[in-house]
């Protein structure tokens, strides 16, 4: 028991690390709450930082993830305090539980009065470790989507949603034995839901016609994306 305390504790303290806020101090001596969306996650790191630092804070993020579900992981032994009615093996349980610890940490940081990120990249490096194949298929679907659109935001939603749909499509159509499966798929639907949750004010900007794009990732043009919401609205004056 105490082993997973210390993992789930280092997991969270890892995932905590304010990337954002250290790399915009140290580099352009601004603090990153105060500036674009406010947010410290990648997106308003690449929006006010430039290009170049906001890769770095999201190699950052994504490290967080990784380093919790591969490395600090390893510090448990002995038994789960409690019965694993999965089919994976217990150090695999924890290593979710290091992940979600982790990205937990991101969202709610405690170096910065527990206002973080909102949990994409950190949650990419979980699932990096866990299922690399449909991992890397969602990381693909946000850069179509971030190219189709111009949209950080609904590359993020749409490639959270991928990865279930990868693994169901992959399992069920192609008939590839994913390991664990059936515990993975529940578990991959509640981080989309959590995932959602914390772009709800995106998804309202996005209905109404008011997110911000990324003109210069914004490179294919000719699908344009509607607000529906802004739409009707405007039907009805």
């Amino acid at each position: 028991m105490l082993s997973l305390i210390v993992v789930i504790i280092l997991s969270y303290l890892v995932g905590s690390f304010p990337a954002a806020l250290l790399v915009g101090k140290y580099f352009k001596g601004i603090d990153l709450r105060h500036y674009g969306s406010k947010n410290m996650g990648s997106t308003n790191a690449f929006r006010v930082l430039g290009w170049r630092l906001g890769a770095l804070v999201q190699a950052i993020d994504i490290l967080k993830g990784v380093i919790a579900t591969l490395l600090i992981s390893k510090l448990f032994y002995g038994a789960l305090p409690f019965e694993n009615r999965t089919p994976f093996e217990d150090i695999t349980v924890v290593q979710i539980i290091a992940g979600i610890s982790a990205t937990i940490g991101h969202v709610w940081t405690i170096f910065a009065g527990f206002k973080g990120g909102k949990g994409i990249n950190t949650t990419a490096g979980m699932l990096l470790s866990l299922a690399p194949i449909d991992a890397s298929i969602s990381i693909g679907i946000f850069v179509l989507v971030l190219v189709f659109s111009g949209y950080v935001s609904l590359g993020s939603i749409a490639a959270a949603y991928a990865f279930p749909s990868t693994m169901f499509i992959r399992e069920n159509l192609f008939k590839v034995d994913i390991d664990g499966y059936n515990t993975l798929i529940y578990f991959s639907l509640a981080v989309c839901i959590f995932l959602t949750y914390n772009h709800r004010g995106n998804i309202k900007r996005l209905l109404y016609g008011e997110e911000n794009r990324f003109e210069k990732w914004w490179k294919v043009r000719w699908i344009k994306i509607e607000a529906p919401f802004k739409r009707r609205l405007t039907r009805n004056k």
